[in-house]
Formats: structure tokens, C-alpha cells, sequence
């Protein structure tokens, strides 16, 4: 029993870093199910991608809070009617900002992309997986890299990958390392 228990738990601190929810969100009383369905939502979106960062917190009276960046409106409606249909969320409160409609920003979102996950970068890797783990999150000429990456090392080259794309007016690099994800 106290194995299934402690695997219980590493699942739940996983969907917790996952999903993000913060771990002072968790209660004691949010099933693990509700947090792994509320994640799956999200990220099968159809069109949540690198550009868009999506956050959520499950209350104790099971109220969803939906918070995070996304390029389309339609990503932030669709978050809120997947999350409402998951059985056992009584509300969802949604916080999820559309980030304003911006050539410019669609064309520094592209050089950033390129000079993170380009086939030259170190960062390569990371392109290959179904929903890549560095989130990139432009907004008027300010980006904000989001996301887990596998050490401090590959956190330190996209920033510094991204600070070399011209055009932008700040980066901000919120990557953590998976040494460094809550446990």
C-alpha cells in the first residue's frame, strides 16, 4: 500500500508541473483524474501550439482557474468549453489573455522559433516532440520563454538564442529545469 500511495503522489507532482498547478493550488482533495483530464484538454487543443502558454488551477470546491497567453481567440474559448465538460469540474473561471493581433509579432514569434529550434541549434532536440516544451510568448515586441527544459545549460542557450533575434525590445526566460520543477 505504501508504494501505491508514493506512486500516487510522484503522478500527482508530475501532473502538477505538467498542468500547471501550483502545488499551494493542490488540495489533498483534487483527484489526481480531474488534474491529468483538465491537462489533457488543454494540451490537445487543436490549435494550442509554441506560441500559446496555458496555466490552470483546480480550487477545492473544484472551480477551474484558466490563466496564460494564446495567439487565438478561439484557443482561449475552446480551453474553457473542453475544461467545462470535464466530468467533476463544478466551474470555470477563464483568465486566459488573447494576446493583440500583430504582424510584427507574428514575424519576431517565426525568428524566434527559428533561432531556438532551428536545425543549427542545440535546442533541435526539442522540435521533434509533439508539443515543444519551450513555449514562446511574444506581446508587443516583449517575449517571455515558458516551459521545462532538461537542464539550466538549455534554458541559458534559448535565451541567449533568443536575445540575438533583432527587433525585440526585451526577452524574458521563465524555463526551468526539470531539477528545478517542484517535486
Amino acid at each position: 500500500i505504501k508504494a501505491k500511495v508514493r506512486s500516487l503522489l510522484v503522478a500527482i507532482a508530475l501532473l502538477v508541473i505538467l498542468g500547471g498547478v501550483g502545488p499551494q493550488e493542490l488540495s489533498a482533495q483534487t483527484p489526481a483524474r480531474l488534474i491529468r483530464e483538465i491537462r489533457h484538454e488543454l494540451a490537445t487543443l487543436p490549435y494550442y501550439g509554441v506560441f500559446d502558454w496555458l496555466e490552470f488551477q483546480v480550487q477545492p470546491d473544484s472551480t477551474v482557474i484558466l490563466s496564460g497567453q494564446v495567439v487565438r481567440p478561439t484557443t482561449k474559448s475552446d480551453a474553457e468549453a473542453n475544461v467545462k465538460d470535464v466530468d467533476g469540474v463544478s466551474r470555470v473561471i477563464n483568465q486566459i489573455e488573447v494576446l493583440p493581433p500583430s504582424p510584427a509579432d507574428d514575424r519576431l514569434r517565426v525568428a524566434l522559433y527559428r533561432a531556438i529550434y532551428g536545425s543549427n541549434s542545440p535546442l533541435f532536440r526539442y522540435a521533434t516532440q509533439s508539443v515543444p516544451p519551450i513555449h514562446i510568448v511574444v506581446n508587443r515586441g516583449r517575449a517571455t520563454l515558458k516551459g521545462i527544459v532538461a537542464n539550466k545549460s538549455d534554458a541559458q542557450i534559448a535565451y541567449m538564442r533568443a536575445r540575438g533575434v533583432p527587433g525585440l525590445f526585451e526577452v524574458r526566460n521563465e524555463l526551468i529545469s526539470e531539477r528545478e520543477r517542484p517535486r
